[in-house]
């Protein structure tokens, strides 16, 4: 349950599932306006905007992640793992993440590891990966975050707008014989 206190600018957030309450007073924010007038705007590189973006949404997000004691990749390996009552090869999984980072898969082993030594994730001897009950809670109660914060983002935006959105974005990376995927 989130209440939010227009004039003090103060949310406050209880957590049914562990019973706690946190009380953050947010700056108050303008209305949102755009950079420069249509016209202006068409002759904006779209190089800083869509890199502008990038970095700021997922800095929101790797917050509320951090703020639950994840990082990105972590999230990643939890979301692959989940669902999959008879496991899922540590492998398997990799190779699904892989193309998601910048720095190649050694990382995800690590981050693997990390997630098992603090009992969220089990790996049997043969590689296969299980959500712990500890791994399961939290990825649940991080999983409701995660639609809150990605409310938060599309915030004024409808889901037409979203879609044409991408489909411009997809149709650049197209024209610069770029290459993207996300499953």
């Amino acid at each position: 349950m989130t209440n939010t206190n227009a004039n003090a600018n103060t949310v406050t957030h209880t957590d049914t599932d562990t019973n706690t309450t946190t009380t953050a007073t947010t700056a108050a924010k303008a209305p949102f306006a755009p950079s420069h007038s249509d016209a202006g705007l068409a002759d904006q590189p779209i190089g800083y905007w869509s890199s502008a973006a990038g970095k700021a949404v997922v800095h929101h997000i790797r917050t509320m992640l951090a703020e639950n004691g994840l990082t990105q990749p972590q999230w990643w390996v939890l979301n692959q793992v989940d669902g999959h009552p008879e496991g899922r090869g540590r492998e398997e999984v990799v190779e699904v993440l892989r193309g998601y980072l910048e720095f190649g898969e050694g990382p995800l082993h690590h981050d693997i590891d990390s997630l098992a030594r603090r009992g969220l994730l089990t790996e049997g001897g043969d590689g296969t990966l299980h959500l712990t009950e500890e791994g399961s809670q939290l990825r649940g109660r991080v999983a409701a975050l995660q639609g809150r914060t990605r409310g938060e983002i599309h915030e004024g935006i409808d889901d037409a707008e979203y879609v044409r959105t991408l489909k411009v974005l997809q149709r650049m990376i197209y024209n610069v014989d770029g290459r993207a995927w996300h499953h």
